[in-house]
């Protein structure tokens, strides 16, 4: 793959998984650690969404002045009647996660390529940045009538079986009839899978996000977690096009689609507007930060934005 290609918008209605693989040169240039200005202005007054310590606990001690009361053993202190507190070692790398949405309603575009071939790109830039890093990587990928999981590990073959899945899950779309899994339940799941102290990528159109289930799951899963997430939209789903009469596929039927009505189109643009600024205030309020990322985008451009490396 041409290292050029990447500052050009992703391109087709599905990916090959040579593309993804291809894209780990370029993402030697993203530094996922480096949170910059623009990027915690997104997270709101509440930054440090991230509260897990990304440390193993490793013994107990008698406390001292100036220790943390927060990490107070109080199951030890009541037993012996002294205080104790626990200690804890910092892992040498971070578990990073990357969630992707395969779903149907991802299966879609009119600029450049379908948002679950934008999402792959964007997770499979994620992915080799942070194994360059030297963290363990692993992820989720999911499509409605299931999911794969990808333990985290510091390996490229771990980061091929995640790239391997999202290609394969991508090729199988459109699902011919997906099961209606809420988005709440996938939330659940990558709180089971994703321990304190991981950094966890959301990459999807967030399709069910403003549920009551799935923003208790988000809330929760902000506890201990860093979460980025990562919004993929096409330019139709903001505004119609002009007026004029346009012919639309799903690959299997085709129709027309009529947007002469100047209300319709402006009603429209207004709906779109809600719901995108819905979903940012649910994650403002919670310390996540929220990307933009659409069809007619580079991928690649995207991420150099928040986690550019200034030393390249």
């Amino acid at each position: 793959m041409d290292l050029a290609d990447v500052t050009a918008p992703a391109r087709g209605a599905h990916v090959a998984l040579e593309e993804l693989i291809g894209l780990r040169f370029r993402a030697r240039q993203l530094r996922l650690a480096r949170r910059n200005r623009a990027l915690s202005n997104l997270a709101g007054p509440n930054k440090s969404n991230f509260r897990g310590r990304g440390i193993d606990f490793e013994e107990v001690r008698s406390y001292q002045s100036g220790d943390d009361i927060r990490s107070i053993d109080w199951r030890v202190t009541a037993r012996t009647g002294s205080a104790h507190t626990k200690l804890f070692r910092e892992e040498r790398e971070r578990p990073v996660l990357v969630a992707v949405d395969q779903r149907n309603n991802m299966f879609f575009g009119s600029s450049h390529c379908f948002k679950s071939v934008l999402a792959a790109h964007l997770a499979s830039l994620l992915a080799w940045s942070a194994l360059d890093a030297g963290d363990r990587v692993g992820g989720l990928v999911f499509n409605g009538a299931g999911h794969r999981e990808i333990r985290p590990r510091r390996s490229r073959g771990t980061v091929l079986a995640l790239l391997s899945e999202i290609a394969r899950y991508n090729l199988a779309l459109p699902l011919a009839a997906p099961a209606a899994t809420p988005f709440a339940d996938t939330l659940a799941t990558l709180r089971r899978i994703a321990r304190p102290g991981s950094s966890v990528f959301i990459i999807s159109d967030f399709r069910g996000a403003g549920e009551q289930d799935a923003r208790e799951q988000l809330f929760q899963l902000a506890q201990h977690i860093e979460i980025t997430a990562i919004a993929c939209g096409d330019p139709l789903e903001a505004e119609l096009p002009r007026a004029g009469r346009y012919a639309v596929t799903d690959g299997r039927a085709r129709s027309e689609l009529d947007t002469a009505d100047a209300k319709l189109r402006e009603n429209y643009s207004a709906r779109a507007l809600q719901q995108r600024e819905s979903l940012a205030g649910d994650l403002l309020r919670l310390g996540i930060p929220l990307l933009q990322a659409t069809t007619n985008q580079a991928p690649f451009s995207l991420l150099q934005q928040f986690y550019g490396d200034p030393r390249r």
